[in-house]
């Protein structure tokens, strides 16, 4: 099945809910600096993932998934800075945890088949 829009694509979706998690979660705090960076990073794995789609270019689509994997993997550094911070409990941040995990694995799997298809 070929995706069509961005907006079929797991990764994103999932992407756009933690984005979501993390703005109710940390949208009234006061570490200003923090609240701001969790945010931009939450909200950067999803835009990654559109603007590398709408790019029309396995290549491209590749490197901006990559731009979304570092994304992800600088939410889940700072959801552990959140935790240790006590600005969120174990639990939310295994949940949390978990969903960067997935997305993750699924940015991954999605630029390991983009680069199969390409080399074919």
């Amino acid at each position: 099945m070929k995706i069509e829009k961005f907006e079929d694509i797991i990764a994103w979706q999932k992407s756009q809910e933690l984005a979501v998690w993390i703005y109710a979660k940390f949208g009234n705090s006061k570490d200003f600096g923090f609240r701001d960076q969790i945010c931009r990073a939450s909200v950067s794995i999803s835009n990654n993932i559109a603007e590398g789609f709408d790019r029309r270019s396995n290549k491209e689509f590749i490197y901006f998934l990559y731009i979304s994997l570092g994304s992800s993997s600088e939410v889940k550094s700072m959801l552990y800075l959140a935790e240790r911070l006590n600005y969120i409990s174990k639990e939310e941040m295994s949940e949390a945890n978990a969903k960067t995990t997935e997305i993750g694995k699924i940015i991954f799997g999605l630029i390991r088949s983009l680069s199969n298809s390409s080399t074919n």
